[in-house]
């Protein structure tokens, strides 16, 4: 016969509603009782009825994570964490794509909206006015994006891009380029803002060049504008463009650092893999994805309220795609 909760109850000598908590509410538990409880009914077998506590508590335990293209390198560290964190809570997460269409996206917060006790968005492309429209359907974690008045977990891309600037500076590059991201990007927006701050400051010069798709093949497609604009370094918004690029720069003879340095942002495994390997701007995924469970599980009531807005830190990754200028742009 099945286990019951009354059973779990029983071998652990304490009332069935404090079995009931341990898995709807566990934060109201005593975490010493909360341990043994958890442990008998992993002894016993026991596994809840996920449809019945959802009709007692209004949560169904799930949690939707919407990405915006699920083949981009930078997410799946992303969905690990996320997965991994949501599940020691009791909690699934449904993963889904949106290929960077925003119609696409509100479709899927509709659906998720029925489902699940909250979405986490991940660099969303829906405008704001859209965001807060959605946001009375369910609660939302925005990611490496701001939303006034939601919890969003954002990471310092303005720190990574000034870091990026000022180490081609520092290596004596004058003339840069900027390869942008797609326009709906936030993300894009922060990094040439900051870049081209930090280019004044050196006494550089920086040309914005996009916008552009966020893929290698965008980044491929930009090298003859790179070339155009005769400079000697330059910053992608991602590193899939910088991998993009660099293959670009090779077809046409141009040698990487030698001719031009590049530097990317997120430190995918394939940035690592490219020859010359390539400087980036690490992204701290893997925290983002463990916070935005965390911060979520604070609006649907799961755990105590935190922070609404977490700033986490960038890195600036020095491998072999930067190098001092040989020449000056003509």
């Amino acid at each position: 016969m099945a286990v019951t909760i009354r059973d779990v109850a029983r071998a652990c000598g304490v009332h069935v509603s404090t079995v009931s908590r341990t898995f709807s509410a566990p934060h109201l538990v005593n975490p010493e009782t909360r341990t043994r409880v958890l442990a008998e009914a992993e002894r016993l077998g026991y596994r809840p009825n996920r449809a019945a506590r959802a009709l007692t508590t209004g949560r169904t335990h799930n949690i939707g994570l919407i990405v915006a293209d699920i083949a981009n390198p930078f997410f799946p560290p992303l969905i690990k964490a996320a997965q991994a964190h949501a599940r020691l809570r009791d909690y699934h997460v449904f993963v889904a794509d949106t290929d960077e269409d925003p119609r696409v996206e509100e479709e899927l917060i509709q659906t998720f909206s029925k489902q699940v006790d909250g979405v986490l968005l991940c660099s969303p492309r829906l405008s704001n006015r859209a965001i807060d429209r959605l946001r009375r359907d369910v609660p939302f974690v925005v990611v490496n994006r701001p939303v006034r008045g939601l919890p969003a977990v954002l990471m310092d891309v303005a720190e990574g891009a000034r870091q990026a600037v000022g180490h081609l500076t520092s290596l004596g590059h004058r003339e840069l380029a900027l390869l942008t991201g797609p326009s709906g990007s936030w993300n894009s927006g922060l990094i040439q803002d900051a870049a081209e701050r930090a280019a004044a400051e050196a006494g550089a010069r920086l040309t914005a060049l996009g916008p552009n798709a966020p893929t290698e093949q965008g980044g491929l497609l930009a090298a003859p504008e790179v070339l155009a604009a005769d400079v000697t370094g330059v910053l992608a918004y991602n590193d899939l463009m910088a991998i993009g690029l660099l293959e670009g720069l090779e077809e046409r003879g141009v040698a990487v650092p030698g001719d031009v340095s590049v530097v990317g942002f997120d430190d995918i495994m394939q940035g690592r893999l490219a020859r010359p390997k390539l400087t980036t701007v690490a992204m701290p995924t893997v925290a983002a994805g463990r916070t935005a469970v965390d911060m979520l599980l604070q609006q649907v009531g799961a755990e105590e309220a935190g922070p609404a807005v977490t700033s986490l830190q960038t890195t600036l990754v020095v491998r072999e795609s930067t190098a001092a200028p040989a020449r000056l742009p003509q």
